[in-house]
């Protein structure tokens, strides 16, 4: 496993971070968590120290999750990344940005961006009793909340820091503008947006802008939420209340697969799979610092990590990136069915 410093904080990284959005089990067709506990391990052992949650996974049961399997583990060789500002609890008394409606286990909630100062603390305090910890090493706002100016958001993250319950500040799905808007209040170490061979649209303004701030790019989907781990074209099936059967049906899927038969033999000699292969390229393309994979057993999480180990020469990358413009312009996307954000962020809608 390789380590990068995040942006200009003391904080280093493991290049391969875990991703928990799916062991969380909302919007992921449910979740074995036993078998979420055991993948939380088995990354830990493999070297990974970089793990990623959100309240909104699993609507609080994915911090939880974590806290438990991270009992007993010397808590300052990892590094916690939690999020704030998709609330769903109704405690912003329908303030903010509405999102969408959510159904988690036959409960439906209305899910709101929602990032005043006073929800940034309260959420703070209660990702903190889910992780079982008296810091964070990462806070990040998830969406930006347009009815909450930027500003405020970020005074509240540096009282956190200044209270020592957040080590850095960092934000995720920010364009280069409101990159801009929040490094003017506070010292923002990261920014986290979509990235993948699938989607590449802040390679344009704000992986740049990240550059020249010093921010770091964390970035997640690198697997197109295991689409490019060509699994989805050997037969696997989604359950009824996964979001992946719409999700997918938003790609090229004929012309994704015809990539991935390309690719294949690189990295059958390499003795690894596609999605290491995948993995691997995205660790490698400029000014990506940490990509976040995730995983819902041992044996996932495993692979992840020893994406690592493969070595890809300059020709190789060239070979890859020749294949992906073949797919054609869009990178098998069919873009009349994604709302793009503002500086390219992809919204899946």
């Amino acid at each position: 496993m390789e380590y990068k410093k995040l942006g200009k904080t003391d904080l280093r990284l493991s290049a391969i971070g875990l991703g928990t959005f799916a062991i969380g089990g909302t919007m992921w067709g449910g979740t074995d968590t036993d078998k979420a506990i055991s993948a939380i391990h088995a990354a830990i052992d493999q070297g990974v120290t970089t793990i990623d949650s959100a309240p909104f996974y699993g609507l609080g049961l994915s911090e939880e999750l974590i806290g438990e399997a991270i009992k007993g583990k010397d808590r300052t060789k990892l590094q916690l990344l939690t999020k704030f500002g998709m609330v769903w609890d109704g405690s912003n008394n329908g303030k903010g940005d509405f999102m969408f409606n959510i159904d988690n286990y036959g409960q439906n909630y209305s899910l709101y961006n929602y990032a005043s100062k006073e929800s940034v603390v309260k959420e703070t305090e209660e990702s903190l009793k889910r992780l079982d910890t008296d810091y964070i090493d990462l806070l990040q706002i998830h969406w930006n909340d347009p009815t909450t100016p930027i500003d405020e958001t970020m005074e509240a993250m540096q009282k956190l820091i200044d209270q020592g319950k957040i080590l850095a500040a960092g934000v995720c799905n920010y364009n280069a503008a409101q990159m801009k808007t929040a490094q003017e209040n506070i010292m923002i170490a990261s920014n986290q947006v979509p990235y993948s061979m699938l989607t590449r649209g802040v390679e344009h303004e704000i992986i740049p802008c990240a550059v020249k701030e010093k921010i770091g790019i964390i970035v997640y989907t690198p697997l197109e939420r295991g689409l490019l781990t060509g699994k989805y074209f050997m037969g696997a099936r989604l359950k009824p209340n996964d979001h992946r059967n719409d999700y997918f049906n938003h790609f090229h899927l004929e012309k994704i697969k015809t990539f991935l038969d390309r690719i294949e033999p690189m990295a059958n000699e390499k003795n690894a799979t596609l999605a290491q292969l995948v993995l691997r390229w995205t660790t490698l393309q400029p000014g990506i610092c940490i990509v976040l994979a995730g995983a819902r057993n041992a044996e996932q999480a495993i692979s992840n990590a020893n994406a690592m180990a493969i070595s890809l020469n300059t020709d190789e990358i060239n070979f890859i990136n020749s294949e992906l413009i073949n797919v054609n312009s869009s990178i098998g996307r069919k873009k009349s069915q994604i709302k793009w954000g503002e500086g390219g962020i992809a919204i899946w809608d």
